[in-house]
């Protein structure tokens, strides 16, 4: 697709780009071009417009809410195909019939009837648990969808290979995954949640890890000295006095217990409750909803961790929204005799702000530089303002989607012929800003061939 078609299949799109959340009603909407793969009969994350012409296979990511809408127990459409883990999600969540969903095993390449002979390959995609990107492989056979622009490559004997990211937290995995590596890819439909140079948030494992040693520093009470030796009567929060403790007949009162609650999507956001939890020792308590989700997931260490008594679990899961201030004083009441104090964690990739003095506009080697040289310990983990002795809250700069560093060393790190972006794309103003990377990229990539990151581990660059 030239330039000039791009741009207008892009107008086409604006009628319905961005509003997925939205229920179909009446007439139905049409598919933008970039929910259904060029000149193949498979739509990706496009369950909220229903029957869409000429496909035959509808593919789904994960189970997050803005990817699946629509999706029910009515849908007869056509077959799903997604993961294990996300099958068993949304037929347990969404009581979708069974016999419409095709669960595929992981790096392997398999075969999707009446598609032509396509292949896919599904790639954990770092997201929450059963999210997948979907390597395709096969020619293109049919105009599938409703936009009116045609390729002209229908019925030829080339075979494209297009990658789809749904949504992903870039790494060196995968541009190494055997599936990609080495290969050039016609289309990458991109995840670009955090597409702007101001969202350069520090590696997702270094962010796990402090959160699980800042838990073990407050609840036991140990820290580093002004001096660096270890202390235990120094903790990270000193600048908010514990109450004196009193004695009563020569006994001292009995040691505080701490609660530890964690804000989590309804799928998402494990990682850090697990690391916290293997931290502290302790068990995890959440609702009944919120377990049967959890044992849908095929990780049994988490599932060790789980406890339907509160009082067993040093660790609580909440839903994200409700980590605030008075929230958690009325939940930490509940349990008045239990815990005497609560920390709290609201992990998300809207609590990171640039440092100052960055430069939100530099070369890709510098963007590149500075962004490898980043990290993070729990020293850089604040209470927020309203936080009290009793009750502290911590702002968490994590995300299970690609920060803008990550998503430049994915983009620089494999061969790729057209980014397609498919997240705040829903005004000519958005794209623009975003295009100006992708050019970026591109332009860097032919002037620099090879470009090699050296990644810091395999989880990150």
């Amino acid at each position: 697709m030239n330039s000039h078609k791009e741009d207008e299949s892009w107008v086409e799109a604006d009628a319905t780009a961005d509003r997925d959340s939205r229920p179909t009603r009446g007439n139905r909407r049409k598919a933008p071009f970039y929910k259904v793969l060029q000149g193949m009969p498979i739509a990706v994350d496009a369950f909220c417009y229903g029957t869409i012409p000429g496909v035959t296979a509808y593919f789904l990511t994960h189970a997050h809410s803005d990817h699946y809408t629509n999706l029910g127990s009515k849908w007869k459409s056509g077959p799903i195909y997604c993961s294990e883990e996300t099958a068993k999600l949304i037929t347990h969540m969404l009581a979708v019939d069974p016999s419409w969903v095709h669960p595929l095993p992981l790096d392997t390449p398999t075969i999707i009837p009446d598609t032509g002979r396509v292949s896919v390959t599904l790639i954990e995609a770092n997201h929450c648990p059963g999210s997948s990107l979907f390597f395709f492989e096969g020619q293109q056979t049919i105009d599938a969808g409703d936009s009116a622009f045609k390729s002209p490559f229908i019925g030829s004997s080339r075979s494209f290979r297009y990658l789809h990211c749904g949504d992903f937290r870039a790494s060196p995995r995968h541009v190494l995954h055997p599936a990609v590596n080495g290969k050039r890819i016609d289309h990458i439909y991109l995840d670009t949640t955090y597409l702007n140079p101001k969202y350069t948030f520090s590696p997702q494992p270094l962010v796990i890890s402090a959160c699980a040693e800042l838990t073990r520093r407050l609840v036991g009470g140990v820290g580093d000295d002004p001096n660096g030796h270890t202390n235990r009567k120094f903790t990270i929060d000193a600048w908010m006095k514990s109450p004196t403790s009193t004695e009563k007949g020569g006994q001292q009162t009995p040691q505080e217990r701490i609660l530890v609650i964690v804000g989590t999507y309804s799928i998402g956001k494990e990682r850090i409750v697990k690391a916290i939890a293997q931290a502290l020792g302790t068990k995890v308590y959440c609702d009944a909803r919120k377990t049967a989700i959890l044992r849908c997931q095929a990780d049994k260490e988490l599932h060790a961790l789980l406890t339907a008594d509160p009082a067993e679990a040093n660790v609580h899961i909440l839903p994200l929204g409700v980590v605030t201030s008075d929230n958690l004083k009325s939940y930490l009441q509940k349990f008045n005799g239990t815990f005497s104090r609560v920390i709290g964690f609201r992990p998300t990739g809207w609590t990171y702000s640039p440092p100052s003095g960055s430069n939100l506009n530099g070369s890709i080697q510098s963007i590149i530089s500075q962004g490898q040289s980043r990290h993070f310990s729990y020293t850089d983990l604040q209470p927020s303002q309203k936080s009290s002795y009793n009750i502290q809250i911590f702002g968490v700069p994590y995300s299970e989607h690609s920060s803008f560093f990550e998503l430049t060393c994915f983009a620089m790190s494999c061969d790729w012929g057209r980014m397609i972006p498919t997240v705040n794309v829903g005004t000519p103003a958005s794209r623009a800003k975003m295009t100006k990377w992708l050019k970026r990229w591109e332009s860097e990539k032919r002037s620099a061939k090879p470009y090699i990151i050296q990644p810091r581990t395999a989880d990150y660059w």
